[in-house]
């Protein structure tokens, strides 16, 4: 049962110093008002007074006063009262998602994809831009231009902002906000304090996280992994990685490095040999390794080579059979390994490679099943390339309702 000011007051006659009486009632005060205020964003719709007495179980004159208190805030809208049901008129209200505004940022290579949600996280607006080609302070100065046309042009004034939650292709500590290994094709980005950058360009918290955490979070929310408390998002390009949730929680590791398969070593004859900071099974099939091992990659458009190799296979091109076969094999191996160690009930498989030769799928199921006793699912990504946007705006809208809970209690306190 929420905890009632007014009547745990009143039923454990509180005594001693006025001063602690009157911090443990402001205390208590704080914890109903959040309770209201998990019960209004809660709500798809209209509510009443009623309702909230019956949800949280507490008394309707605080219930009046928090309900009151966030309608002058501008946080929850009153819709004034209803038809009578026999009794009084009920009064109705319900929660303004557009008292304020997050901005997602997902940053890429060589896209940006930038959008605007309210505090249900629901997105009102989308660009995507070229990453600068600039030193990385200077990008994401212009990126956060980028975002303040956006905000115009959606006639949202950065005022309104609450929060940002940017995603980057790195080990990211996101504590701190800070790029802390870099990151692929984005050069300088190592030690970049990403989240103050945009602070100080924006003046709006900033929070920094992986991309493919992010992917995993997003297909969570809005994807193929809905329902799923621990699921993986393996993803396949430039770059290789996986976002890893455990028991509904984002796993980072120790040094932020969960998910980071790239490195993942494929083989013992692979143990002694310098195969770089990209990582053994990165540089055995990710896209520059595939492109480089097939010499057509070069005669196909940059967007279509994958599935030019694929179709090759496909129509007896037997160079091409052999490496679409060792992709398979790899990755089906690596996800084998994922499923092994971690035993999701589900992973999401995304990226380049998936996006342009689906088919592929079906080849990593095989081996995963191959080597797993009793594998979990294994799927496509529902979101593909949106999927770490859509984590960015989870992630901030759940950052602007923390800022919004502070904001109310000190504004109850005044």
């Amino acid at each position: 049962m929420a905890v009632d000011a007014r009547r745990a007051t009143r039923h454990h006659g509180l005594q001693g110093d006025a001063d602690v009486g009157a911090r443990h009632a402001a205390h208590l005060r704080e914890l109903n008002l959040d309770r209201v205020l998990a019960f209004a964003v809660d709500q798809a719709g209209p509510f009443t007074r009623a309702e909230v007495i019956q949800s949280t179980g507490l008394s309707a004159p605080t219930v009046g006063t928090l309900c009151g208190h966030l309608i002058r805030s501008g946080v929850v809208t009153d819709l004034g009262t209803g038809p009578s049901r026999g009794g009084r008129r009920p009064a109705s209200m319900e929660f303004n998602a557009r008292h304020g505004f997050v901005v997602g940022i997902d940053i890429g290579p060589t896209r940006t994809r930038l959008a605007i949600a309210d505090l249900r996280g629901e997105r009102l607006a989308h660009r995507v831009v070229a990453t600068p080609n600039a030193k990385p302070e200077d990008a994401l100065g212009q990126l956060a231009g980028a975002v303040r046309m956006l905000l115009s042009e959606s006639r949202i004034p950065v005022a309104r902002l609450l929060a940002i939650a940017a995603g980057v292709p790195g080990v990211v500590d996101r504590d701190r906000g800070v790029v802390v290994a870099l990151a692929p094709n984005l050069e300088g980005w190592s030690q970049l304090p990403v989240a103050k950058i945009l602070r100080r360009n924006l003046g709006v918290p900033t929070i920094v996280e992986n991309d493919v955490n992010l992917a995993i979070l997003g297909e969570r929310w809005r994807g193929a992994a809905r329902g799923h408390d621990t699921c993986v998002f393996i993803t396949v390009g430039t770059g290789i990685g996986a976002g890893i949730v455990i028991n509904g929680e984002l796993y980072h590791g120790r040094h932020f490095m969960a998910g980071e398969i790239a490195l993942m070593c494929m083989g013992p004859q692979y143990v002694d040999i310098d195969f770089g900071a990209r990582g053994c099974l990165e540089t055995l099939t990710g896209l520059k390794a595939i492109a480089a091992r097939w010499s057509e990659s070069n005669r196909v458009p940059a967007d279509r080579w994958v599935r030019a190799l694929f179709d090759a296979a496909k129509t007896g091109d037997a160079t091409a059979r052999q490496i679409a076969d060792e992709t398979a094999t790899y990755v089906g191996i690596a996800t084998a390994n994922v499923q092994i160690v971690l035993d999701p009930s589900l992973i999401v498989l995304g990226g380049a490679l998936f996006a342009q030769a689906p088919e592929l799928a079906d080849e990593v199921r095989r081996i995963v099943s191959r080597i797993v006793p009793a594998p979990g699912a294994i799927v496509l990504s529902e979101l593909d390339k949106e999927a770490p946007l859509w984590g960015t705006l989870l992630v901030a809208t759940m950052e602007a309702r923390q800022r919004l809970r502070v904001q109310l209690r000190e504004e109850s306190v005044d």
